[in-house]
């Protein structure tokens, strides 16, 4: 192999080293508001080459209904909040709604690659919503909270799911 050739594989390598430095995202980054909403939280690292061992999601407000996914070999745990304005659910009022989800025990070394999977609807408001994960490994934490502002790029950043306007409905005028 020629040495230019060399030094353009590894430019073109070097240009993919963001993706390794992979923050917490959302596998579908947008969504039409007030729809149900599947969100895979990927973890491409652990903290620093230490091995992960919980990942805590924050909800943001208006995220209702949220059901997670369970995975062999984590336990879960759903913390619960109440409702400024409780809702009708199939007959049943709602008072309060999951605000934090964890899925803890496991391991999740630092060359391996998993995602957390919940679900839940959306709120109906259009624009950036913001979701909090907190990476807990054998040795550190990564905390994927900070929201940007302006033109910076934070080093630890929330997980953003931009919401959609719902289409209007057309009106049957006779």
């Amino acid at each position: 192999m020629h040495y230019r050739n060399l030094l353009a594989m590894l430019a073109l390598a070097a240009g993919t080293l963001p993706a390794a430095q992979a923050h917490v995202t959302l596998e579908q980054a947008s969504a039409i508001a007030g729809s149900t909403y599947k969100a895979v939280f990927r973890v491409g690292h652990g903290c620093a080459g230490s091995p992960t061992t919980r990942i805590t999601v924050f909800l943001p407000p208006g995220f209702v209904g949220a059901k997670p996914m369970p995975k062999p070999g984590w336990a879960l745990s759903i913390q619960n909040e109440p409702l400024l304005q409780p809702y009708d659910s199939h007959g049943q009022p709602i008072t309060e709604r999951a605000a934090v989800i964890t899925w803890s025990g496991g391991r999740l070394l630092d060359t391996e690659y998993d995602e957390f999977v919940l679900r839940g609807s959306l709120p109906a408001e259009a624009g950036q919503h913001y979701f909090r994960v907190l990476q807990n490994c054998e040795k550190g934490e990564n905390d994927w909270a900070a929201i940007p502002t302006g033109h910076d790029k934070p080093a630890f950043p929330a997980a953003v799911l931009t919401l959609t306007p719902a289409a209007a409905k057309p009106s049957h005028q006779h």
